[in-house]
């Protein structure tokens, strides 16, 4: 269903450009209130990653939720899964998310949970998008809503994410470098690790509101691979700005993304006959991951790109474990959606549990070469479609044969095609993916 506002991930945007102008997060707050609050003064939670304009947006959404009489608790900074779980324990209507997730400083957007802590069905979105279309008429004064701040929303959190390991794990005798990407963990995520034992030293974990995102954290794994390797660490964690997808690099530093860390977490599963019904990924995780399953009975499905939609085929399936190669990887017997700090904690128990360090956990599985390019265009190029672009990549897929796959698809949150070759063979997966990216660059020309 086509969405005017809505993505798969919230709505996303440069900050006071496009759809993320103060107007708009203003009647947002207000018409997202009128449709999730049917009750008189429900209430809503606002959270927010560290980049300097949620100041100014959890201002206008407070500002928007009040007029729409509305009461609203702020979280401050706190990661994404937080707030979904936070809205469900403080019985809230709705968790707004105040984030543009691995994105720069310079974007933002706002993200919602329902009452369950999971994303909004498309008949709420579409409610929100017909109100957003009246004028905004404010209730009358005594019917405003309030604001309170909750002081003890990091503690709530970090509490739950330890205890979603069992009550004899520890870390002790572990080292481990962080890299909060100077996003909403970066005061969270160390301190849990060094309660459960670990020797942590960190990196990202200075926001100043505009470095968020820069050259750190899981979009850019390169920094967490030198700390670990300088530091002689046993580990390193990555973490994006809002904190619902990771990366792990081992003690050689190298990369273990989330078809391996997903892998990882299946196979300490299986191992233990836990009930997992099996393993959803999407059209981007790696043919390597689909073969290591399958090899151990372990079932494997594929769903649209998109957290929303891995999350919709694992409820579907009934299946408690899913995830994507980007690292946001979902255990649903554990929490509502993804959550970098409970995957890294379920990735870490796992190897305790198979006596394995990280690498020769990885290494269990193998994965193909794949080639990612993103091809930059305009917003309204439908480049998909060309004529030309299909026989490319018709040719491209008799030329792989049965060892290689071919994905061309559209960016949901950023105006981007990202061209995908995977195969055995290197050299042939980077040519073609090069050749396909050349064509639909000149198609958009």
């Amino acid at each position: 269903m086509h969405r005017k506002y809505f993505g798969t991930d919230g709505i996303r945007g440069r900050v006071g450009q496009g759809v993320m102008t103060p107007e708009f997060v203003l009647k947002l707050g207000w018409a997202a209130g009128r449709v999730l609050c049917q009750q008189s003064h429900g209430l809503v939670l606002i959270g927010k990653d560290t980049r300097i304009s949620g100041y100014m947006f959890e201002s206008l959404l407070e500002a928007g939720l009040s007029a729409a009489g509305v009461h609203t608790r702020l979280l401050g900074p706190m990661p994404t899964p937080a707030i979904a779980y936070l809205t469900r324990t403080l019985r809230a209507s709705a968790g707004i998310v105040i984030s543009a997730s691995h994105n720069p400083y310079h974007d933002n957007g706002v993200k919602f949970f329902n009452a369950e802590g999971t994303k909004l069905d498309d008949d709420i979105e579409l409610a929100i998008e017909l109100e957003m279309q009246k004028p905004l008429e404010t209730v009358e004064s005594n019917q405003l809503g309030k604001v309170e701040r909750v002081y003890d929303a990091a503690g709530r959190y970090s509490e739950f994410c330890k205890h979603s390991v069992t009550a004899t794990f520890s870390l002790h005798g572990l080292s481990m470098v962080i890299d909060c990407a100077h996003g909403a963990t970066y005061s969270i995520a160390p301190k849990i690790f060094t309660e459960l034992g670990a020797q942590v030293k960190t990196i990202g974990s200075a926001p100043n509101g505009t470095n968020i995102n820069h050259a750190c954290g899981a979009a850019y794994p390169s920094a967490i691979r030198q700390a670990v390797v300088g530091q002689q660490a046993d580990l390193g964690i990555a973490i994006d700005g809002d904190g619902d997808r990771l990366l792990m690099v081992d003690s050689q530093g190298e990369i273990i993304d989330g078809d391996q860390l997903l892998f990882i977490i299946a196979m300490a599963r299986h191992n233990q006959s836990i009930n997992m019904g099996g393993v959803v990924g999407t059209h981007m995780s790696n043919l390597g991951l689909e073969h290591a399953l399958t090899q151990n009975n372990i079932q494997f499905q594929r769903a649209a790109v998109g957290d929303r939609y891995v999350f919709e085929m694992m409820q579907k399936l009934d299946w408690r474990l899913g995830g994507e190669s980007s690292g946001h990887i979902i255990c649903l017997d554990k929490t509502t959606t993804g959550d970098a700090i409970i995957s890294a904690l379920q990735v870490l128990e796992s190897l305790q549990e198979m006596q394995m360090t990280l690498s020769q956990a990885a290494k269990l599985m193998t994965k193909y070469p794949q080639t990612l390019i993103n091809v930059s265009i305009k917003e309204t190029t439908d480049v998909l479609r060309s004529a030309r672009v299909q026989a490319a990549v018709q040719a491209t897929e008799e030329e792989l044969a049965e060892q290689g796959r071919v994905l061309l698809r559209a960016s949901g949150t950023e105006p981007l095609i990202r061209v995908m070759v995977e195969g055995a063979d290197s050299h042939q997966v980077q040519a073609a993916a090069e050749r396909l990216a050349d064509i639909v660059q000149q198609e958009c020309a």
